[in-house]
């Protein structure tokens, strides 16, 4: 019994067809072995984008909250930073944020200008609320002796404009006698989606926060 050959035309049709076969079965792998890489880029893009977002927020609100420190408008700095925090979402601002307003003014001593602390207020409700609590970078209240936190979230003790008022940590040189200004603080922390994954090769997602900052003088 003679064995039967395939056509030439029929065994070129079988060859493409396996080689058509195993480039698909290949791709397939390819791209199970990028797919998690490509997930990863993409939340790092978000998470990213998210930072952003936050910071955003934390310049906008600081810059109202100069805003309306600065204009004597007649609300307390307390009901400033309320009304602040309530135009924050998405972010928690209650349990993830804090805000400081600190007054500050130019005084010349010995033909030098000091920056002098007049008040700070801290946000209470965020205080009282979350276990974030960051410490001003301008000053902090209770670093100086005989001064400490209020009730309602002033900074008790300190003393009249003059040599023995704290210095502040902000406009360094750069105020003239008797200029004041207000710097708005603003915290935020940030709970990162990924943090810091080895995607192999030495590199690694970014890590984004935890703590965001913004300071706004105006």
């Amino acid at each position: 019994m003679r064995s039967r050959s395939l056509p030439p035309c029929a065994m070129r049709r079988s060859e493409r067809s396996d080689t058509r076969k195993r480039r698909h079965g290949g791709a397939i792998v390819e791209f199970a072995i990028i797919l998690p890489m490509i997930l990863l880029m993409a939340l790092s893009v978000f998470d990213i984008a998210r930072a952003i977002q936050a910071n955003m927020i934390l310049v906008s609100i600081g810059r109202e909250g100069g805003s309306l420190a600065s204009r004597s408008s007649g609300y307390s700095y307390t009901q400033i930073m309320d009304s602040l925090a309530a135009t924050t979402p998405p972010l928690e601002m209650n349990t993830q944020g804090m805000i400081y307003i600190t007054r500050i003014m130019g005084r010349a001593e010995s033909g030098v200008i000091r920056n002098i602390i007049l008040e700070q207020y801290r946000w209470q409700q965020g205080w009282n609320q979350s276990q974030y609590t960051p410490l001003s970078n301008v000053w902090s209240c209770g670093a100086s002796g005989g001064t400490s936190w209020a009730s309602d979230g002033s900074c008790a003790g300190l003393p009249s404009p003059g040599a023995t008022s704290p210095t502040a940590n902000a406009m360094t040189g750069m105020l003239k006698d008797g200029e004041v200004i207000f710097a708005v603080e603003t915290y935020y922390r940030y709970q990162s989606l990924l943090g810091n994954i080895g995607v192999g090769g030495g590199l690694m997602t970014p890590l984004v926060g935890p703590n965001l900052y913004a300071l706004t003088i105006f």
